[in-house]
């Protein structure tokens, strides 16, 4: 999954640039597993995390390409996809679908991106954890801002977001 702020190129080399995610790939790093601890996390208003299942937890993305940017991820630490049981499986694509209609509601989105990248190679930031990716998109998120300021304008604080959206995602997990 990738998310594209401002684009430079025609010929089949383009230049992808996300700065407003500096923050995150030069700022000191957690000592441990980030989604581990949040996992074991009391408050969950405080690490933002939404909702919780038997085996995966739903939380928002601290460093979010766009409002709404969630994450599902297994409690147990694991590094790929292919390390998961079938429970574990199964309900994180539950889980996938409760954020899809939650952030429907809440946010009215044009689009959804779903996604995980497994490795470093393949983009993960946290690639000791695996963890599923969930997008919201509207049609010109990639905004002039973007473009030609290299600024993402992501318009809802993580505190207002997950105050609207944690009860929904409870809400359709119990729906579900």
């Amino acid at each position: 999954m990738r998310a594209i702020s401002r684009v430079r190129g025609t010929g089949p080399l383009r230049h992808m640039w996300a700065p407003w995610r500096i923050k995150y790939v030069t700022g000191a790093k957690p000592q441990g597993c980030v989604l581990c601890q949040k996992a074991q996390a009391t408050d969950d208003v405080a690490e933002q995390v939404l909702y919780r299942a038997t085996h995966n937890y739903v939380l928002l993305n601290a460093f979010p390409y766009n409002s709404g940017h969630l994450m599902v991820v297994p409690y147990r630490h694991v590094g790929d996809l292919t390390e998961l049981d079938e429970a574990e499986c199964n309900e994180m694509m539950r889980l996938t679908q409760v954020c899809m209609r939650a952030l429907s509601r809440c946010l009215s989105p044009d689009g959804v991106n779903v996604g995980m990248n497994i490795g470093k190679a393949a983009g993960a930031g946290i690639d000791e954890h695996i963890h599923l990716h969930v997008v919201p998109r509207w049609a010109g998120d990639t905004n002039f801002m973007t473009t030609v300021a290299g600024t993402r304008v992501v318009p809802q604080s993580l505190d207002d977001t997950c105050a609207l959206l944690a009860p929904l995602v409870a809400e359709e997990a119990g729906a579900g």
